[in-house]
């Protein structure tokens, strides 16, 4: 059996685990991987792809980024902003498939996020034996518990905070850093946690920035002469507006601006020096944690298991410690976002992190 597998939208720590699992995993069993570079622009015609030996991935479980390369523009984007799908057209659809039955892929292994998956099932419904590994930093994708990635970014979030305490601390400033995180804030909620942050603001949660400079000066009176803020990308100004870096563009516009937004106004309010840092696409890059190198390895190995059985359809899926898989319908076009009430929320409020509301 061939078995073709591709990275598609944008990169994160991990992808080169899942593909050291799935090829380690097809080689047990005698079958060729075929690697499609570029997402699914490597389907097009003649077809831009690699045959994956295990000594190609030797080495790459620890590389961040992935070694196929990966898109999230071209031909076969549909997601075009939130709750908006488009299908891709089927002219295109026909050439891919034209692709695929000349290399004889028995199974088609696609590894990305709500818009990758959401292609994916439109495949499967025309017929494509599509097998979906769930891939976001911003472990915002409904029917998995957790995303390989966003460990490796919340590590990243840890790191920075971690080096704007002691420079906060030494000149008595507000430090803001924006995070990613455009729908979901579990980036910043995990990471303000772990760093130490004092205030965390999310797009799940309204915000205040007349609450947040009234907790800035209870902290000064106690004592406490500097102040860690994070803000999620995503979190929109409390007059309702996403701060954002190219508004007139087609699809989803990038988000971007937040924290400096925010730090003008926490000055303007509280009188105290601020400055603000966005750790942007460093999120993304370098090397995965031991637990995205693991998660993803086993989502990889699964996603095998997944086409040995002609379970195509599905996605692989994390819950309880276990991995297994669930219909791609139940994942995508539903994100999984933080409970304003939830434990983690209601954790961190009682350690006396600020939330904004």
């Amino acid at each position: 059996m061939k078995i073709g597998i591709l990275n598609s939208g944008g990169d994160c720590p991990g992808l080169n685990a899942v593909i050291h699992g799935v090829v380690g995993a097809a080689n047990q069993r005698g079958w060729e991987v075929i690697g499609f570079r570029d997402g699914f622009e490597g389907l097009l015609p003649p077809g831009d792809y690699t045959v994956l030996k295990p000594h190609d991935t030797i080495g790459i479980l620890k590389l961040g980024g992935t070694i196929l390369g990966t898109t999230n523009k071209g031909h076969f984007t549909t997601k075009i902003g939130k709750g908006d799908i488009a299908e891709v057209p089927a002219e295109i659809v026909a050439k891919a498939k034209r692709t695929m039955d000349q290399l004889g892929i028995g199974a088609l292994i696609i590894v990305g996020g709500d818009g990758s998956l959401t292609t994916a099932l439109q495949l499967y419904h025309e017929g494509w034996p599509v097998i979906g590994v769930p891939k976001t930093i911003d472990n915002d994708l409904s029917a998995t518990a957790m995303t390989f990635g966003f460990d490796s970014a919340v590590s990243t979030v840890v790191d920075g905070l971690d080096r704007l305490h002691t420079t906060a601390a030494s000149h008595k400033r507000i430090m803001v850093l924006e995070v990613m995180g455009r729908h979901a804030g579990w980036i910043a909620l995990w990471g303000g946690i772990a760093g130490g942050a004092d205030v965390i603001l999310i797009p799940e949660i309204p915000f205040s920035f007349e609450k947040i400079a009234a907790f800035i000066k209870r902290r000064e009176a106690g004592g406490h002469h500097s102040t860690l803020v994070v803000v999620a990308e995503g979190a929109p100004m409390p007059e309702g507006e996403l701060v954002t870096l190219d508004a007139n563009c087609s699809g989803e516009v990038r988000l971007g601006g937040i924290g400096e937004r925010v730090a003008t106004r926490l000055q303007s309010l509280t009188g105290k020096e601020t400055r603000s840092c966005t750790l942007g696409h460093l999120q993304r890059g370098g090397a995965p944690t031991s637990l995205d190198r693991i998660l993803g390895m086993r989502f990889g190995v699964m996603a095998v298991n997944l086409a040995a059985e002609g379970t195509f359809g599905h996605m692989v899926s994390y819950q309880a410690y276990h991995v297994d898989s669930v219909p791609i319908s139940e994942a995508v076009n539903q994100l999984r976002l933080v409970q304003a009430d939830g434990e983690l929320v209601q954790a961190a409020k009682a350690v006396g992190i600020c939330m904004g509301d």
